[in-house]
């Protein structure tokens, strides 16, 4: 049987290499030079040149009088028009071209060649247009224009961006080739010692005769070593064809968080030795399931999802996609103990799904924020009618191969759980995501956790539970809901500026304190929030209240923390010039707040000890003092060598506290085990800003005008100890092959364009963002502040 599998293998390779490839499928990025300019008709003027992906409204300035309000991000929105000229080679004639949008903000309309080929109103959906029909080839150049309208505002209640903001390619297949989005991997039997694997392929030709194929697929592990394979014989017609074919793989490589092994399927299609079209699906072997009892299992383990929602925004860049970028934040959450991401409250870029898949997150995978009953003045509510079947269709398709998502949710918070509609629509939508994928289960995110009151719920559709908020009604779930199974969809909205400490630290807060109020009345004159788990929105909870509930019970599957980071738009609980949340575990900037270290202590098996907050306070002024950690029994408090006292957790404590009355000087903590010292933190009280500090997150970045480089900068003491309530101006020069992209400082109140240089810093940290460009070299990056010593760093780019 191997001898005949490494036989067949090799004749595949033999195809390759002696069989014509003149049909084969070419992948082009087709971000690079576009031309755009803000207008509300064609442009007529001058435009500017620009490469995508590309968001317009980040670039301009905040303003109180956008449309879009503090919940947008107080950035304009506007209509747009892009450009692009190409040539195409006299070779190409013969072929199907297509252009890929991954995301288009919104109501784009593509035009080829002066031809208008289509338009698609949901700003975060992917789609493709043929061009074909259309195309000159040789030396006449191609013409497409693109226009993004955005100028209906208010249309969401967090920020968008505007523009092509996700990546585009152009396509080029024979007549006969695997359709968009056209494959589907499955495993249907999963197991230590055997996995069976299950493909399905949408073949279409355009050919008017029925025309004779062999498929050869091949399924390589993650060395790139062929472990299965399978050639059929097809004979299609004009239209679209279906092919199945099945795998048997012996003690698969399980994908799970801790080791997410890939997989992928090489397809390549013959009419006799043509090569006429080669796809690839990538694919994780893996099974889970969730239980009403026991909660959620992935490859027959108990596991408690401890996820984060995440909104689309990369801060200061935007909704411009950016791998880098993005890499970044999931990097981040994964060193805090996070395995799983819901993706609020549309369907995210693809590259996140690459990276979750890659990385080890598992995802719930969201469609809707609204249906027919609208949330904002101009929403998708008014395209629902219309179009929800398609987009809907259109994201199933796109990511039902993702061995990260787990879980399809048709909507947040929508009205229609409040009144009978919401049964038609939700059995509705649920049957779209069950037609195009039995495997997973399908959830919604609701807010009414009256069984009576909540026509979602009743409609019998979902699959899981899912429920935002009201921790008070989990603990009753078995009884209310039996025999159901639960996620927390959304929970917390705790509010936080990072390195912003209101006394005394155990007086709870609710910001705005009830829905009568749209902003809190009496906060903070500088706009910022206690960073001590103190402080929520009225319709939430702490974070450790919160996870100490979802913690104890086995059949609360797990939950997904309002949010992971900062994101623009929704400033709760301040009005203007508040123009990001505050809810974030992470702020804008990437920077951890101290929160970050509760669910580190609680959610990852590192040893760790974080202890907060600064040491600059008014001489003999009261300050709480908490301690977060894990692994160790105890931990001991030091002030300037003199024991505060020994204190441990007692019953479900997340933390210490010691309530100390200030003297500068330094504070020690110490955490033990046994006996044994496990951590030292210490704090000492800062002197006046003396000099600068900058550490990379990456010093080696690739030279494709992509690539990005985080730099942290820090205000220090002259004894390198940094200054918390420093707002220097920080400034940086570049020479060599890279850019400054963007700055920021995660202060929620700053009206400061994020392309401004200088940017200030806030409580002593500021942030840039380094772009490579197409060359390999060098990039020398200068950083100042007036009266600071300076400091310099240098990033390759190869």
């Amino acid at each position: 049987m191997l001898v005949r599998f490494y036989r067949i293998i090799f004749f595949f390779f033999c195809l390759l290499l002696v069989g014509s490839i003149a049909g084969q499928r070419v992948m082009q990025d087709f971000n690079q030079s576009w031309n755009f300019q803000l207008a509300d008709s064609i442009p007529t003027g001058k435009w500017r040149t620009v490469n995508l992906p590309h968001d317009w409204s980040i670039e301009l300035p905040f303003t109180e009088k956008a449309a879009a309000t503090t919940l947008g991000g107080a950035l304009p929105g506007g209509i747009g028009w892009y450009q692009k000229s190409f040539l195409l080679p006299l070779t190409s004639k013969g072929k199907r071209i297509y252009i890929e949008f991954d995301g288009i903000y919104r109501n784009a309309e593509v035009w080829i060649n002066g031809h208008a080929i289509g338009k698609r109103p949901n700003g975060y959906i992917s789609f493709q247009y043929e061009l074909t029909d259309f195309l000159f080839y040789g030396d006449k150049p191609n013409k497409v224009l693109v226009k993004a309208d955005n100028s209906a505002q208010p249309n969401s209640r967090w920020y968008t961006g505007s523009g092509i903001y996700r990546n585009v390619r152009l396509v080029t297949t024979s007549n006969i080739a695997v359709g968009y989005e056209g494959s589907f991997v499955t495993t249907p039997k999963v197991d230590q010692q055997m996995a069976s694997v299950q493909l399905a392929l949408n073949i279409n030709s355009i050919e008017s005769s029925a025309e004779k194929l062999t498929v050869f697929s091949v399924l390589f592990d993650q060395a790139n070593i062929p472990v299965a394979q399978q050639a059929s014989e097809l004979q299609v017609q004009k239209g679209t064809n279906l092919l199945q074919q099945s795998f048997q793989v012996k003690q698969p490589a399980l994908w799970s968080i801790e080791n997410p092994n890939l997989y992928h399927i090489q397809t390549s299609i013959y009419k006799g030795n043509l090569l006429v079209d080669d796809y690839t699906t990538v694919l994780g072997i893996r099974a889970f399931h969730f239980d009403a009892a026991k909660g959620f299992f992935l490859n027959g383990q108990s596991l408690k999802i401890k996820g984060v929602c995440l909104h689309h925004d990369l801060g200061a860049l935007g909704a411009a996609m950016n791998t880098a970028a993005l890499k970044r934040q999931l990097r981040i959450l994964q060193e805090m103990g996070a395995n799983a991401i819901r993706t609020a409250h549309n369907p995210p870029a693809r590259e996140l799904l690459d990276l979750c898949d890659q990385m080890g997150f598992l995802v719930m995978d969201e469609a809707f924020d609204m249906w027919n009953k609208k949330k904002n003045k101009f929403d998708y509510y008014s395209d629902f009618p219309q179009w929800h079947q398609r987009d809907l269709e259109d994201q199933i398709k796109r990511d039902r191969n993702h061995p990260s998502i787990i879980l399809w949710s048709i909507g947040n918070e929508i009205r229609e759980q409040f009144d009978s509609s919401g049964i038609a629509i939700a059995k509705e939508l649920v049957n779209i995501v069950k037609t195009l994928d039995s495997t997973r289960p399908v959830t919604s995110a609701l807010t009414e956790p009256d069984p009576k009151k909540n026509f979602i719920y009743q409609s019998g559709a979902l699959d899981v539970l899912g429920f935002n908020y009201h921790i008070e009604a989990y603990e009753d779930f078995p009884q209310k809901y039996p025999g159901q199974k639960f996620i927390g969809a959304e929970n917390v909205s705790g509010l936080a500026s990072r390195g912003s400490y209101d006394q005394p630290s155990d007086s709870l807060r609710f910001w705005p304190e009830s829905s009568k109020f749209k902003t809190v009345e009496k906060g903070n004159p500088d706009l910022s929030v206690s960073a001590y788990d103190h402080v929520a929105a009225y319709w939430g909870s702490t974070h450790e209240a919160t996870w100490k509930l979802i913690k104890k019970y086995p059949f609360l599957s797990g939950l997904f923390v309002w949010s992971g980071f900062d994101y623009l738009g929704e400033p709760t609980p301040y009005p203007w010039p508040a123009r990001s949340s505050y809810f974030g575990i992470i702020d804008l900037a990437g920077f951890p707040k101290d929160v970050y270290y509760m669910y580190q202590s609680e959610w990852s098996s590192k040893p760790m000890l974080h202890l907060f907050p600064h040491w600059n306070w008014e001489k003999g002024k009261t300050v709480d003092v908490w301690a977060y950690y894990n692994q160790a029994d105890e931990v001991e408090l030091f002030l300037n060598g003199k024991s505060l006292g020994i204190k441990r957790k007692q019953m479900d404590d997340l933390h210490l506290m010691w309530r100390v009355p200030f003297e500068p000087g330094t504070l020690k903590a110490v955490s033990r085990k046994n006996g044994q010292i496990v951590q030292v933190r210490e704090i000492k009280t800062a002197g006046p800003a003396y000099r600068l500090e900058v550490k990379a997150d990456r010093k080696i970045i690739h030279a494709d005008g992509k690539d990005l480089s985080y730099l942290t900068i820090r205000v220090l003491d002259q004894n390198g100890q940094m200054v918390p309530q420093s707002d220097n101006p920080i400034k940086l020069s570049i020479q060599g092959v890279g850019s400054l992209k963007a700055m920021d400082n995660g202060f929620q109140a700053s009206t400061k364009s994020f392309q401004a240089n200088p940017y200030p810093a806030y409580k002593g940290l500021c942030l840039a963002i380094i772009q490579s460009g197409k060359k390999a070299g060098v990039i020398e990056v200068k950083i100042t502040s007036p009266g600071l010593q300076p400091c310099s760093i240098r990033i390759m780019s190869r």
